[in-house]
């Protein structure tokens, strides 16, 4: 993984781009033989370099692309990287919101990859648009490797049921599918079934949560049972003609040994003769030993001759019976509507001899007639107000599942959203750290420029005190000078500690406002963490790449804060120095002047 890993950063500094960080951790902590970035939020670019690093690894079996955030393009791009690659096994692409053109990428990856066997697409949008799909199912069709797909939470409906029954009758491969949690419903679910007798290798098949009948779910699991019965017999006759075959290559292959030993016992003298006699009748035995495996190869090829007329008579049994269950359901259906018919006819009539009834009663009568209108009314608005409450929970149902649906988008944006205001950001923040160290070290740059200038004046003061010493009448006059200058210097440097002090308070106000940034935006991403409480699990690692930059954001504080000190420091004792400079060339002059001729003549003028 660390060759994969510095494939990477190379490629995307080839580009132009700067590797992700998260990606280079998850690449160095990884075993051989698995790529694990889920829940890694992948650029475009970062998906660019993996297509083409995919291209031409060899040894990857596993690739987890869970929960990344992946863009139609950036899938596009793993895609087609994984077209050409002959080592993954495992790909899975849960929970990427992949819509018309990753359904598509995924078609062309089904009909150019050989090697992926397991492929999860569990909650993504797949079957949303009807001819992206019909697309994705000819692909399977054609498909000779897949074993294992999984297509749960992908909105399909019985449109994509039909597409998906079409590709299972032309793939002969695939052995689980999982469509649990869609909207197949009970046309999907009859061309499921309908499709199963053509497929013999499919023996698993997840339905649970689709709105489908129970005898269709039924017969489904009777399909998958003879499926995988099949299945098991035809495993155990071909491991019996391979323990078979390998007997009969092993007596042959002895024999043709023993033929070669008995050739050279031939040729030679009469005591090879006597071994050959000796192991003639074990190259008989063995001669009758192949014989017999030979009766038993024939015997089991004729059994599994037996067994698959047995399996194809079951199959015409298991037709027909499907047949005539149809014929059942449909002698039920026109039954039930002819009872239905006799029940109102029985209505009409009944409705006519109460009239009859009605006619010739007394008042008694009468008014038992009207409490039974009365009670069938009772029952008729019952009915009715049963068949609106059924209608209603009808319609919430499916609001809620339309709300549903809604939220999880709205969940999958809004994580899009804080994931790109937390790179902004992040991005502002590291901005603002870059202004602030070049504007510090333009301050430094600054101190050293003047203290640069303030020694440049102690080498011209020292060059005045030689030119005074060569020139004793002046130097009355250029004492005066020199005590100005020292004081103007003294002012400057109190001037420039004033300026420095109030620099450093300047800077720790401007640390105060950056601390108080971050607070605000720790406290926005909290409010985030409650907003969002039902994607508290995606949202973790967010949470923490937030904590890891506070805390890189503090330990860079800190780095500040000791460079400061660090420079105050330093800036102290330069003032120091030249606090001392001045005071040693101050003693200087004056002992100079107190030494010399003139300040002995100067009373008497």
């Amino acid at each position: 993984m660390e060759e994969f890993r510095r494939a990477y950063s190379r490629l995307c500094k080839e580009s132009g781009t700067e590797p992700q960080e998260t990606v280079l951790q998850q690449l160095h902590q990884l075993p051989q033989g698995r790529l694990d970035l889920a829940t890694q939020s992948l650029t475009v670019d970062t998906c660019r370099a993996l297509g083409k690093l995919l291209q031409k690894e060899s040894l990857l079996t596993e690739l987890i692309l869970s929960d990344c955030m992946l863009s139609e393009e950036g899938a596009t791009l793993l895609l087609q990287g994984l077209c050409v690659n002959t080592a993954v096994r495992f790909l899975d692409l849960k929970g990427n919101n992949l819509r018309a053109a990753g359904a598509e990428a995924l078609a062309k990856l089904l009909r150019q990859n050989k090697s992926i066997q397991s492929l999860t697409l569990e909650w993504n949008n797949l079957g949303t648009w009807d001819e992206a799909f019909a697309t994705f199912c000819g692909a399977l069709a054609a498909n000779g490797a897949l074993r294992q797909l999984d297509l749960r939470n992908n909105q399909i409906n019985h449109k994509g049921a039909e597409e998906l029954a079409l590709a299972l009758k032309s793939n002969a491969s695939l052995q689980q599918l999982d469509l649990r949690w869609n909207h197949i419903g009970l046309l999907g679910g009859r061309a499921l079934v309908n499709c199963l007798p053509s497929n013999r290798t499919l023996w698993k098949l997840e339905l649970a949560g689709n709105n489908i009948p129970g005898d269709i779910l039924r017969a489904v699991e009777q399909a998958m049972d003879h499926n995988q019965d099949r299945q098991t017999v035809f495993r155990e006759s071909q491991a019996r003609a391979q323990v078979l075959s390998k007997e009969v290559r092993h007596l042959r292959e002895e024999k043709s040994k023993q033929g070669i030993s008995c050739t050279c016992g031939a040729a030679s003298g009469s005591p090879e003769r006597e071994a050959f006699h000796h192991q003639f009748p074990q190259g008989q035995e063995a001669a009758e030993r192949e014989s017999k495996l030979l009766r038993d190869l024939s015997a089991a090829n004729e059994k599994n001759l037996l067994l698959r007329n047995q399996v194809d008579e079951l199959e015409r049994k298991v037709k027909s019976q499907q047949e005539q269950l149809f014929l059942t359901k449909t002698e039920l259906t026109n039954t039930t509507a002819e009872l239905k018919m006799r029940a109102i006819q029985a209505e009409e009539r009944l409705e006519l001899e109460k009239n009859r009834s009605r006619q010739s009663l007394e008042d008694a009568e009468h008014l038992r007639f009207k409490e039974v209108e009365h009670m069938t009314r009772h029952l008729e608005d019952s009915e009715r107000a049963m068949q609106e409450r059924v209608q209603r929970l009808e319609a919430a149902r499916l609001s809620l599942e339309e709300e549903l649906s809604r939220v999880k988008a709205a969940a999958l944006t809004e994580r899009s959203q804080a994931e790109e205001e937390l790179i902004k950001a992040k991005n502002q923040v590291r901005l603002e750290e870059q202004q602030h160290q070049a504007h510090l070290e333009e301050k430094l740059r600054l101190l050293a420029q003047a203290r640069d200038e303030a020694q440049s004046t102690c080498l011209q003061q020292k060059q005045t005190v030689a030119d005074a010493q060569a020139r004793a009448s002046q130097l009355g006059m250029q004492v005066e000078s020199l005590r100005r200058r020292l004081e103007e210097l003294q002012q400057e440097l109190s001037n420039k500690d004033q300026e420095k002090v109030a620099e450093v308070t300047r800077v720790r106000l401007e640390l105060q406002e950056q601390n108080g940034r971050l607070q605000a935006e720790l406290t926005a991403q909290e409010a985030l963490k409650e907003k969002a409480a039902a994607l508290e699990r995606q949202l973790k690692v967010i949470a923490s790449d937030h904590r890891e930059a506070l805390l890189d954001r503090e330990s860079e504080n800190a780095s500040l804060r000791e460079k400061l000190r660090l420079k105050e420091a330093e800036i102290a004792r330069i003032r120091d120095e030249e606090a001392q400079r001045a005071s040693f060339l101050q003693n200087a002059v004056l002992a100079y002047v107190q030494g010399s001729p003139l300040r002995t003549l100067s009373p008497q003028k």
